[in-house]
């Protein structure tokens, strides 16, 4: 099922609102990974849009296995982001505004793949040198995530 593809058929590029979730993904170094865009170039926190009838946990384990290639378990929730930075606009002319819900883990098995279509590369990160090229929307979870803050933050 792909709701959003399904809805676009009737609505074309206008605006729809969506409940996406990703997941900081931490290893043993303690460096975050990221996920490069094919449609920007720009370094975002891997994930998606939520399918009808998951959990937000379904959701973020599907799109890592999805995108990243690996599973992740664990998962606790980082932080609830909303405001006027989720209003995006695709390369495409699609434009979504989409409330994100941020997990943290530090458990995930397999081996990471860039052979998603929507992926260019993925690459683990120190604090201290998160790339300037993010995308927008995953620019605050992610430099919340690189000044040490932890827990659930809403925004």
């Amino acid at each position: 099922m792909n709701y959003i593809m399904d809805l676009r058929k009737k609505i074309g590029h206008e605006v729809v609102m969506t409940a996406a979730c990703g997941v900081l993904i931490e290893n043993d170094k303690g460096q975050l990974l990221l996920q490069k865009r094919s449609d920007t170039g720009q370094w975002c926190v891997p994930g998606g849009a939520m399918e009808i009838g998951e959990t937000y946990e379904q959701t973020a384990i599907r799109e890592i296995r999805e995108e990243v290639g690996i599973e992740v378990s664990d998962l606790s929730l980082f932080g609830l982001y909303s405001g006027d930075d989720r209003l995006i606009h695709y390369p495409n002319g699609d434009v979504v505004y989409s409330l994100s819900v941020i997990f943290h883990t530090k458990s995930f098995s397999g081996k990471i793949s860039d052979t998603d279509s929507e992926v260019v590369e993925h690459r683990f990160f120190d604090r201290k040198e998160i790339p300037k090229d993010l995308f927008e929307p995953d620019a605050r979870p992610i430099l919340d995530w690189a000044c040490g803050r932890d827990g659930i933050w809403v925004k």
